[in-house]
């Protein structure tokens, strides 16, 4: 869109310099003061141009180390000056016009010769305003805002300059310069709300209701449990949003970038030309307590490994109980330490829990890659199921060797009518009573019904 502008801007000065360069030589061979000052109006509307083509170029820039956000902001600042040189202009006018209203009855008058300079002037002043009203509907921008009001000014002012001249040749001397103190004021008026619409946005102002509809879209994402704080500001065309959003803690990095995507075509697809920054920070606001414990005790250093999360509520009381594997090298003094700092941060970031109670088991981190089968192992193992008449069927006995740990997998059956309670007492008693005839193991017993 930046490269549109300054071709327009381009087109527009080449345009009001021709009209300077007829204007000041048809005021000269005709004597008609108007038209010559009309000429250097047109002159300072092609230096506005020219500065506004300038800034134009400079907000195509993209961004580097010391304008992160690019450089579209030189174009609201470009605007600016463009909307100061129209309100100095209008200024201008209004003095003249009281001046030449006090003044007695001019000696030099135009003729037909002025009127023809004038007449192509505003033949270029309606091909610059329709130029630039098509192009600021279709593209937009602070600078082409700034032109067409410079367009629409030297219409004005050569309207002006015209009507003089058929004024005066008619012996009315001041209808000129009422006219020119009514555009003047029009002008001013114009040129000050310019002024003040490219300063807002230099001082990163933005519209609440924008601010209020990307809240609006981002509270309305699916996995958005709450909205925090909306910075937005607006540099040329582009909108630059930072938003913050609150996701489950129990929610998986994966999961959350999944969500912040989401968020960001969401506001995009509904802002165009918005750029869009998430962060996201936990809540446990509505995630099960068990999920909280889990994550708690994760991360505390020490840690290895977390499992059979329990939480249960008697007489008004939380209690909570948990599985923490250490290093199976740690004595028991420093992983009573560990568990001591799991129950603390528990007590401390979920304060309604009265009582952690933590069972300490040894981690053995298992190797993905077992090379020996040990079959005198599984001879053994064999003979201690079948000292349990609970088991039905003893089937698939699978033992692993690898340096010093075994790997035993073993499928076994049971009457489909026990209790899981029992087969989870039986199945223990049997990891129990195969630890201590076999160091270093590590079981997996899958029970099945019969």
């Amino acid at each position: 869109m930046f490269v549109q502008r300054t071709k327009v801007l381009r087109i527009s000065f080449l345009a009001i310099f021709s009209a300077f360069l007829v204007e000041l030589i048809f005021g000269l061979v005709s004597n008609s003061l108007g038209l010559i000052t009309d000429s250097i109006h047109a002159l300072l509307d092609s230096v506005v141009t020219i500065v506004l083509l300038v800034a134009a170029k400079l907000a195509i820039k993209p961004a580097d180390e010391e304008h992160t956000y690019g450089h579209g902001k030189v174009e609201s600042l470009g605007g600016m000056i463009g909307g100061i040189a129209i309100f100095l202009i209008a200024v201008f006018f209004i003095y003249e016009s009281v001046q030449r209203l006090q003044s007695p009855q001019p000696s030099i008058l135009p003729g037909l010769f002025a009127i023809i300079g004038g007449v192509y002037t505003i033949g270029i002043d309606i091909f610059r305003i329709v130029l630039l009203r098509r192009s600021i509907k279709k593209i937009g921008g602070s600078t082409l805002k700034a032109d067409f009001y410079h367009a629409f000014m030297d219409l004005g002012s050569t309207l002006v300059a015209i009507g003089g001249i058929i004024l005066v040749s008619y012996g009315f001397y001041s209808g000129d310069f009422i006219a020119a103190l009514i555009l003047g004021i029009l002008l001013a008026v114009l040129s000050v709300k310019l002024i003040y619409k490219t300063a807002q946005d230099l001082t990163d102002i933005i519209s609440p209701e924008l601010v209020k509809k990307v809240r609006e879209i981002v509270s309305n994402t699916d996995g958005v449990v709450d909205v925090g704080n909306i910075l937005m500001r607006k540099s040329g065309d582009v909108i630059f949003a930072e938003v913050t959003i609150s996701l489950r803690g129990d929610t998986s990095f994966e999961k959350a970038h999944e969500v912040s995507s989401k968020v960001e075509n969401n506001v995009v697809s509904n802002i165009p030309n918005a750029s869009i920054t998430i962060h996201f920070e936990p809540s446990w606001d509505n995630v099960p307590l068990d999920s909280k414990i889990y994550d708690i005790a994760r991360e505390v250093e020490g840690v290895k490994g977390v499992h059979n999360v329990i939480t249960h509520k008697t007489k008004g009381k939380i209690f909570a109980n948990l599985h923490v594997m250490v290093d199976r090298e740690a004595n028991l003094y420093s992983a009573h330490k560990i568990s001591e700092e799991v129950e603390e941060k528990i007590q401390k970031n979920i304060p309604k829990i009265k009582h952690v109670t933590i069972h300490l088991e040894p981690f053995v981190t298992v190797p993905e890659n077992f090379n020996v089968r040990d079959k005198e192992t599984e001879r053994k193992i064999r003979i201690i199921l079948e000292k349990h008449h609970e088991i039905k069927m003893i089937g698939r006995i699978v033992s692993l060797n690898f340096e010093n740990i075994l790997k035993i997998d073993i499928d076994c059956s049971f009457d489909r009518e026990l209790s899981i309670e029992r087969v989870h007492d039986v199945t223990s008693q049997i990891e129990h009573e195969i630890r201590a005839e076999i160091e270093n193991a590590v079981i997996t017993i899958h029970p099945e019904p019969v």
